[in-house]
């Protein structure tokens, strides 16, 4: 990582240019350049890591945080509860890493396009989808098709048994 002279952490343009090289740089920025919304999209298109390091007011902008949740599903960790109840910054984050799940709102949890590429993406996910996605044959299939072990987060037992379901999970031997 490049040396950051703290004593430069409120000159606008030596923090712009250290964030240019490594965005993850803007966590020695002053408070005030943290919120300074150019900077923390330089940062954030740097690095989306960056997210982490943005003013909580920046949290709470959808394009500083779409720029980094898109790219790096987890950062929506960073985001503010707000946007994670945003159901398309959601979905650009699944798409990228199902975990992403993990930290939505839970209206999103219990919605069958976010569940369904969380879930198509990170099997394992299904823990997190709400009781009612966990019980849709749907998603179930999903989920277990790209993780088998996602059988332990089915709700029903009807569907455990389901014909379709014991297929993936139970191929016929050829």
């Amino acid at each position: 990582m490049e040396e950051f002279d703290l004593e430069q952490a409120n000159n606008r343009e030596y923090v712009l240019n250290m964030v240019k090289r490594d965005g993850k740089l803007l966590d020695f920025a002053s408070k005030e350049l943290q919120d300074d919304k150019e900077i923390a999209t330089i940062a954030v298109e740097q690095n989306p890591i960056a997210l982490e390091f943005v003013s909580p007011r920046l949290k709470d902008d959808r394009e500083v945080v779409y720029n980094s949740v898109s790219r790096i599903g987890w950062t929506a960790c960073y985001a503010s509860e707000k946007l994670r109840g945003d159901k398309e910054l959601i979905l650009a984050g699944v798409k990228v890493e199902g975990q992403v799940l993990y930290y939505s709102s839970k209206e999103l949890r219990d919605d069958k396009d976010v569940v369904l590429q969380a879930v198509a993406n990170k099997g394992l996910i299904l823990k997190y989808a709400s009781r009612r996605l966990r019980n849709d044959k749907d998603v179930i299939l999903a989920a277990i098709k790209q993780d088998k072990r996602a059988k332990e987060y089915i709700d029903s037992e009807e569907l455990k048994q389901d014909a379709d379901i014991q297929a993936i999970l139970n191929p016929p031997q050829e």
